[in-house]
């Protein structure tokens, strides 16, 4: 039996990026998918399990800025507006630099963030190595290296993430 529903978490990130295949392996056959209202674009929600309880995972569509040009950049807005726990930002570790811009535009919304190095694999191959933990120090915030498609630390993504949410709540209330 599963708990209720105390979390919020955004899955945030450029097109092409894995945030399907994060979704998809993280919520396994609990997807819904619907328009968001007053639009065409599709928000896809499931839920996880976290520990007792479960939180709801919102698959933000992917925009490459939050300037508010096109449709899925307004819904992503609207979204990250509404507010969440914690935003799950994916990042392409092949094209880590296209990635950064969407990633800086995410701070403005003071909610603690956790990114997910993903296609790591492929990156190597191509001859890419990037340091994880300075990434995370620039960053000021967690890095987890990722391969969506062999279901590769997302178990770890996701409990970074949820101690994330009682980090930053801690040190919030002091």
């Amino acid at each position: 039996m599963s708990g209720q529903i105390n979390r919020k978490i955004l899955l945030v990130g450029n097109p092409n990026v894995g945030k399907s295949v994060i979704f998809t392996r993280l919520t396994g056959v609990h997807v819904q998918t619907a328009n968001y209202p007053g639009t065409t674009v599709d928000v896809a929600t499931g839920e996880i399990q976290c520990g007792n309880d479960t939180a709801t995972l919102i698959d933000v569509p992917g925009v490459y800025s939050l300037t508010s040009s096109s449709v899925a950049e307004e819904v992503a807005i609207s979204i990250l507006e509404e507010g969440a726990d914690v935003i799950i930002c994916v990042l392409d570790a092949t094209n880590l630099g296209r990635n950064l811009d969407l990633a800086m535009q995410l701070y403005k919304y003071n909610i603690p963030i956790v990114f997910a190095l993903n296609l790591v694999d492929i990156a190597k191959q191509q001859g890419i190595y990037i340091k994880t933990k300075r990434l995370s120090q620039l960053l000021k915030a967690p890095v987890i290296e990722t391969v969506a498609p062999k279901n590769q630390g997302l178990d770890e993504l996701i409990n970074v993430a949820l101690k994330h949410i009682e980090t930053t709540a801690a040190t919030s209330e002091v």
